[in-house]
């Protein structure tokens, strides 16, 4: 084929991401922008519910807590994820598949079960309460912890991918300039992962501050945006207000879209064709180094995740502590039954599936494609999107721009499930996506095109190859997240495409929490189970077609 026409082609292929998430993801809020206008009767009322929102006494309140709780969680989670990332790659020590497992426990379980297993570590009840003054748990102290369990998988993707490639030939210089180990750090590693450590910075804010899970377990009286948003749509079936609420944490998007922007203007490639793969360090003092950073975190992670799931197991708590299994006897209890467990089967096969293609071409058009500045600021600008919108209201314009639409009749079906599952993760699998093609020279592409050779062989042949491992971590998210989400779909399903996240949270708020745990803990098992066949099939996978890396 002709390069014009290949080219051609790439940029349909572009046109037709844009358009997907134009119909998913810009019309829903489309939807959403038409409700926050409408009055009580229908009609149009302007900004009367924007000025009514930001007028109130404790709006300034809920902004500054939000800002609170979402900065501090940054500052905390990224230390913690460089730390445990730079141990993985950059050292021998052992047990590195055990570690990267334990690092993807939070992804594994519903967004409310750390609030819940917080409660039972240093609540009123908890194990652990004389950590904390009666109640002390609950507010900023418990959001923040929460939310660094919670965000801390989603900023280990994406510096893994960004430590992983490095040009072994730049360090082999600084030593011999004789550069030492800090000043290594900050002329060569540094450099090479500014954007990985800004984008998982970025991902941590904007998740933290539009999540509602774990605020609303343990927020206690410290309000927050997210969470005043689910009020206003759950508690108070505040639709326009909730509406507006949304919208305003569409800013965090803007915001990192903006620096995410400037900052890929002045990045390089760090893969060129004749490049180096570096070498893990063999330093015994790094390796220990790496080990304890990565136990200690592991062992928090363990932590808050096995009280949750040993709730799920005792009688009564904390009165009678012997263990049962009767809380798994989901078909004689509301929720959904079994039948919520099989359908979240269906759903995380399905998005991680449609998914991982979708966010992978996305991200190479993003990249790769030339000539076409508009398409490419469209997608980068729509891929961030989603991480600032929160769940629930993404749900929301589903239900308003999808229930009732005779053009696309998807309302209830699990193929709109998926869909929203998909955009609502699509900012996270995105960036890892771009991170990991970031660091390949268009040298690849440049050749490639001077021997009339198509993209596509291109893309099948060396992009992908090369790319495989964030491939890899990109399907193993979209499943994960397809089981445990709750907020997007809360409105979306029918009896017949009940999931069992939902169906946790629908025990939960009947007070059945033992219940709720139970099959929280199913959940987390049929997760780690997945993510145990996805570490051997990548293990084979990387053998087989990452050798060039160990040469």
């Amino acid at each position: 084929m002709p390069q014009d026409s290949a080219q051609r082609l790439a940029g349909g292929l572009a046109w037709g991401v844009v358009a997907l998430l134009l119909v998913f993801l810009g019309l829903p809020l489309v939807a959403i922008l038409g409700q926050a206008l409408a009055g009580p009767d229908g009609g149009y009322a302007g900004l009367a519910h924007f000025t009514a929102i930001t007028a109130s006494p404790g709006f300034l309140t809920l902004v500054g807590n939000s800002i609170a709780a979402a900065a501090t969680t940054t500052v905390i989670t990224i230390p913690l994820a460089f730390g445990f990332a730079a141990s993985l790659t950059r050292t021998r020590m052992p047990g590195k598949p055990l570690f990267r497992l334990l690092a993807l426990i939070p992804l594994l379980a519903p967004s409310l079960l750390p609030g819940i297993s917080l409660v039972y570590l240093f609540g009123n009840q908890g194990v652990l309460k004389g950590w904390f003054p009666e109640g002390g748990i609950y507010g900023l102290p418990g959001i923040v912890m929460g939310e660094v369990f919670y965000t801390f998988p989603h900023a280990l993707m994406i510096l893994l991918t960004a430590l992983s490639l490095a040009d072994g030939r730049l360090y082999e210089a600084a030593n011999a300039l004789g550069a030492g180990p800090l000043r290594r750090w900050f002329t060569v590693t540094l450099p090479s992962v500014r954007h990985g450590l800004v984008s998982s910075a970025l991902v941590v804010f904007t998740l933290t501050i539009t999540d509602f899970g774990v605020p609303k377990v343990i927020g206690g009286q410290y309000s927050v945006l997210a969470v005043e948003a689910y009020k206003q749509v759950v508690g108070q079936q505040n639709f326009a207000r909730g509406a507006v609420i949304g919208l305003l944490l569409l800013l965090p998007a803007v915001f990192s879209f903006v620096v995410d922007h400037r900052l890929q203007q002045r990045q390089q490639a760090l893969l060129t064709a004749r490049a180096r793969p570096l070498q893990p360090s063999g330093s015994r003092w790094a390796g220990g180094a790496g080990l304890l950073c990565c136990s200690l975190v592991g062992a928090c992670l363990v932590l808050i995740l096995g009280m949750a799931v040993a709730a799920a197991f005792i009688r009564l708590w904390p009165y009678r502590l012997d263990l049962t299994f009767v809380h798994f006897n989901f078909d004689d209890m509301d929720g959904g039954g079994w039948l919520a467990w099989w359908n979240s089967l269906r759903l995380a096969v399905l998005t991680m599936t449609a998914g991982t293609v979708l966010v992978f071409l996305g991200a190479w058009l993003q990249e790769k494609l030339t000539g076409a500045g508009a398409v490419r600021i469209l997608i980068r600008l729509l891929a961030m999107l989603p991480m600032a919108v929160p769940g629930l209201v993404l749900g929301l314009g589903y239900v308003f721009f999808f229930n009732g639409n005779r053009w696309l009749p998807l309302y209830g079906t699990m193929a709109l499930l998926a869909l929203c599952t998909i955009v609502h993760y699509y900012t996270t699998a995105h960036l890892t996506a771009t991170t990991a093609l970031r660091q390949m020279d268009r040298e690849f592409e440049a050749v490639a095109a001077s021997l009339k050779v198509p993209f596509w062989t291109t893309l099948r042949r060396v992009t992908v190859p090369v790319c495989l491992p964030a491939i890899l971590e990109i399907a193993r998210f979209l499943f994960v997240s397809a089981m445990t989400t709750v907020s997007a779909v809360v409105f979306l399903y029918t009896p017949d495409t009940v999931l069992a996240s939902v169906a946790v949270l629908n025990m939960d708020d009947a007070g059945d929490t033992a219940a709720a745990a139970a099959m929280a803990t199913l959940i987390v098992a049929t997760s780690a189970f997945v993510c145990l066949l996805f570490a051997l099939l990548s293990r084979w996978l990387v053998h087989r077609t990452q050798r060039w890396r160990h040469a």
